[in-house]
């Protein structure tokens, strides 16, 4: 079975936005009701070409695909960034030659006194460190080997990947992997997921309005997304 892991990686109950608006997107459910289709033996091929999005939409499809254990394929056809490169190291995967992974630390917005702005600091901190343990599993490099990357913001190329052991082979090319030695909206992504702000304020909207006004709203909300 092929699986399309393409667009902003989302939380379930907030698909619906992105396809309403046309935008390319994908949930935890779309690869469990996609593995609920197929029989214990198949294998599933996950393509990926995505920006990435939230931390927790992320962790679910990646921990979905671990349990498939030598069934599932990934394969980054295009940019596996953010919460996408967390997917990427659930499995036995290539790289497209074009190809690139982005990682870094995870993000959020925040208001308060300082008290708050500490607490925010701490669990974006603590987020890092959960993913982090996914490169550190597919990699066996060290979890500050994972976090000096990902405070980096490193973009990384196919043959990179490879090098560091976050992607087993180029496509097409036989390489030998070397040896390595609340409810705060969290995300990794280098794309445009939409904030929950914006999401529930259409939600109320459409109760109220037409698809037209609807639409312009929209516009008016997107020039605060991130």
């Amino acid at each position: 079975m092929r699986f399309n892991l393409f667009g902003t990686i989302v939380e379930n109950e907030d698909k619906w936005f992105y396809e309403w608006f046309g935008m390319e997107a994908v949930c935890p459910k779309d690869i469990i009701d996609a593995i609920a289709k197929i029989d214990d033996k198949e294998t599933v091929d996950v393509y990926i070409n995505s920006p990435g999005g939230s931390v927790f939409a992320g962790s679910s499809i990646y921990s979905t695909l671990r349990e498939l254990h030598d069934r599932v394929k990934i394969h980054v056809v295009g940019i596996a960034a953010s919460a996408a490169s967390v997917v990427a190291c659930a499995g036995q995967s290539d790289i497209s030659p074009t190809a690139m992974l982005m990682i870094h630390n995870s993000a959020t917005s925040c208001q308060g006194d300082y008290h708050a702005m500490d607490k925010a600091s701490e669990r974006l901190q603590q987020v890092n460190k959960a993913i982090a343990s996914a490169y550190v599993a597919k990699t066996g490099m060290s979890e500050q080997e994972a976090l000096e990357l990902m405070d980096r913001e490193s973009w990384i190329t196919a043959s990179q990947a490879v090098e560091y052991g976050l992607i087993d082979s180029i496509a097409g090319q036989e390489l030998n992997k070397p040896a390595n030695s609340s409810q705060m909206q969290i995300v990794a992504s280098l794309g445009n997921i939409i904030p929950k702000e914006n999401i529930s304020k259409l939600s109320a909207l459409l109760k109220e309005t037409d698809y037209l006004n609807a639409q312009i709203e929209f516009l008016k909300l997107k020039g605060n997304a991130k």
